[in-house]
């Protein structure tokens, strides 16, 4: 299963397009970009649908990569993680059908 960063990493490559010339793009310094390829930075959510743009991704499916990666790490401690997404699944559904 392929990382947020490594999707990011190998879709760039695949472009021919430098780091530091993506980074540039969305505005952010080449070594934060580094560290969001490589796992150990966040994007933001903006900067997401930037590179998704950039890159010629669907924005949609970068997005979904991106959130359940965030998801997935902060409860990726918990003894009860699949149990608390299956409920979170419910809950999202509930709450747009109540809003």
């Amino acid at each position: 299963m392929n990382k947020f960063g490594d999707i990011v990493r190998t879709k760039r490559e695949a472009k021919g397009m430098l780091l530091r010339q993506l980074a540039a793009l969305i505005d952010i310094d080449t070594a934060i970009l580094s560290k969001v390829e490589r796992g150990e930075r966040k994007a933001k959510r903006e900067q997401v649908e930037k590179i998704a743009k950039i890159l010629e991704m669907n924005e949609r499916e970068l997005l979904v990569e991106y959130l359940s990666e965030n998801i997935a790490y902060e409860i990726l401690n918990e003894d009860l993680a699949i149990d608390v997404l299956k409920v979170a699944e419910d809950k999202v559904k509930y709450f747009r059908e109540n809003r």
